[in-house]
């Protein structure tokens, strides 16, 4: 893609943040290097998605080859040079980062057949919408797996890995926290700290200055204390 890319990771030691940090940072001076530019090359931060295996992870790599081809910038999957699709469809060997033993084996147990297989797979005009699955824009996966995805996020055991909009992805909208019952100072402190709005949302939200708001919340949590 133009300003961004897709990739599927399987992290079993849960070093997502770390990774990316080091391959967009190192790409990304790279790129200036050679093309004599400064500032960002890609759109933002990186935005990871936790996928089920068992029912969606195929969707998912088709979904990633084929996103050129929808995006208009080549007319078949095997053209976009920086694709995974020609390694696994046989048509070039992979590279030492890319494993296909994985997706080929879904399809047979010959190499040959499985590319072919891949290849129909792959463009079966068919395929339905990967997105209609996503689950709180952080898991593509059943309920129970979604379910699973968020609990964990919001308990922050791996906060670097997943952006605060996906860790409180069903939290309720800001004006219904504030339009409930209770105390103002405490419905912000419920909104920042159960919910994890910015302190800057919740100040906007009620009119107040940052600064003021902040000092009614430290206040509040030190009365919680005591």
């Amino acid at each position: 893609m133009l300003n961004h890319y897709h990739l599927i990771l399987e992290t079993p030691e849960g070093n997502l943040s770390r990774a990316m940090q080091l391959l967009n940072g190192i790409y990304t001076q790279t790129f200036n290097h050679i093309h004599t530019k400064v500032g960002h090359v890609l759109q933002g931060r990186y935005r990871s998605i936790l996928i089920q295996r068992e029912s969606h992870l195929l969707e998912a790599c088709r979904y990633i080859v084929m996103n050129p081809v929808k995006a208009g910038l080549c007319a078949y999957p095997a053209d976009w040079a920086w694709s995974s699709y020609r390694a696994t469809a046989g048509l070039g060997e992979p590279h030492s980062c890319l494993t296909t033993s994985w997706i080929l084996s879904q399809f047979a147990h010959g190499t040959g057949n499985a590319a072919k297989t891949y290849s129909a797979f792959v463009m079966d005009k068919k395929a339905g919408n990967l997105w209609e699955n996503l689950v709180g824009s952080i898991a593509l996966g059943n309920e129970e797996f979604a379910a699973k995805c968020i609990a964990t996020a919001k308990t922050n055991i791996i906060p670097a890995e997943i952006n605060r909009e996906q860790r409180y992805a069903d939290r309720p909208e800001l004006t219904s926290i504030m339009e409930g019952r209770g105390e103002i100072t405490q419905k912000a402190l419920t909104a920042v700290d159960s919910y994890g709005y910015r302190q800057s949302e919740v100040a906007k939200a009620l009119g107040l200055h940052y600064g003021y708001l902040s000092r009614l919340l430290k206040a509040e949590r030190l009365k919680s204390k005591t």
